[in-house]
């Protein structure tokens, strides 16, 4: 009996073994989150420990086998000087890395990211989420890139004079009748300029009119740095199979965003009742000068026990990376997590911690060590790659 136990529990441990050497041996990319916000908002710093208070910090991107992170840049549409809100949070990484140059680096190409990533540190980039924050000047994106920015959202929820958001032309189609729908002259000219900087455009967030006016304008690959299938989950914010397939033609990359509600349709209603039957709360934390999307992941942080019920299955993500990968193929599907900035993530994706678990349950789905490893990070890397100039 003893024999027979023993036998059946082998094949159980080399498992668990080849996915964390898989995990180990891959360049783990993660190419969206928000904790730089996080640190703002909660007035703590991610070279500390933060369990409990984030879904991230410097000891965990480690302990869950993190080698790169572009961390996003982001302000609300509400936010006086953007631009200026963007260099504080760049300021608030350069700290840390100022103060831990052992275990992070800030890289601006593949030559210094693997370099970085060979020394055992983790490589750091800026992802700038929303076109409001250069301020309609190039300049300023000039000086993003120069801090390093690697790709820049061109629009958030909310639209910069320049491009529609997904948001814009989902909920006010009525109001864009007679103006302008995606690109404007002078947004074809940033996308050329991003091109010519050698910084990936990204079309997370974007209207699908902006998107076919990104397509017909790059000459290099995009990104959808924080994006699912709407087809598996029909909310505004996810991409269409035709804009898939487009990405695909491409040559770009999609990176699954892990929000419950990007990847479950029917959380969003009970993210709607959770958040009125805490209206007080979160009105509180808004008048007290918290930024209102933010304020709802406060209140999902404080009562945990309620957000659990309603987080769709780890299963349900993997649902999504399987549909796009039967579109357009393996060499098109990366992470871009949204930790720190979503209230809720499925299941088992309790913080940065969890990567290994991803790569454990694509290797059980069938997936081969090389494609899982490309799914993982290589993909966004070569993407980045084929930017620079």
């Amino acid at each position: 009996m003893l024999k027979k136990l023993i036998f059946l529990l082998i094949p159980v441990c080399v498992h668990a073994q080849d996915y964390q050497k898989v995990h180990a041996k891959a360049i783990v990319v993660d190419s969206h989150n928000d904790i730089l916000t996080a640190c703002m908002e909660k007035k703590v710093s991610m070279d500390n420990d933060l369990k409990g208070r984030t879904h991230s910090d410097l000891k965990r991107y480690k302990q869950g086998g993190l080698d790169v992170q572009i961390f996003s840049i982001w302000c609300d549409g509400n936010k006086a000087n953007p631009n200026a809100w963007a260099n504080q949070e760049m300021d608030t990484l350069d700290a840390v890395v100022s103060r831990n140059p052992d275990k992070i680096a800030i890289v601006r190409n593949s030559k210094e990211l693997k370099k970085a990533v060979k020394e055992g540190k983790l490589a750091a980039m800026f992802g700038v989420e929303g076109g409001h924050m250069m301020e309609d000047n190039l300049d300023n994106l000039n000086k993003m890139y120069a801090r390093g920015t690697r790709y820049m959202t061109l629009t958030w929820n909310n639209s910069p004079s320049w491009a529609t958001s997904a948001m814009l032309e989902t909920s006010k189609k009525d109001s864009l009748a007679k103006a302008h729908k995606g690109l404007t002259d002078f947004g074809k000219q940033v996308v050329k300029r991003m091109n010519d900087l050698g910084m990936m455009v990204d079309v997370s967030h974007v209207g699908e009119q902006t998107f076919w006016d990104v397509i017909n304008t790059t000459t290099k690959p995009v990104i959808a740095s924080h994006s699912n299938a709407y087809t598996l989950c029909p909310v505004f914010r996810n991409l269409k199979d035709e804009q898939i397939l487009a990405i695909g033609k491409n040559g770009g990359v999609i990176d699954l965003n892990f929000y419950a509600g990007f990847v479950d349709s029917s959380f969003m209603r009970k993210e709607t009742k959770f958040a009125l039957s805490h209206a007080k709360e979160l009105d509180s934390l808004i008048k007290s000068g918290v930024q209102r999307d933010y304020a709802l992941t406060l209140i999902s942080e404080k009562y945990a026990p309620q957000v659990q019920a309603n987080k769709p299955p780890l299963s349900m993500l993997l649902d999504l990376l399987d549909y796009i990968v039967k579109l357009i193929g393996v060499d098109h599907v990366g992470l871009g997590s949204d930790f720190d900035g979503i209230s809720v993530a499925p299941q088992q994706l309790d913080d940065v911690t969890s990567y290994p678990l991803i790569t454990k349950a694509l290797l059980e789905r069938g997936y081969s060590k090389k494609d899982v490893t490309k799914m993982m990070g290589g993909n966004i890397l070569r993407v980045l790659k084929a930017n620079e100039n």
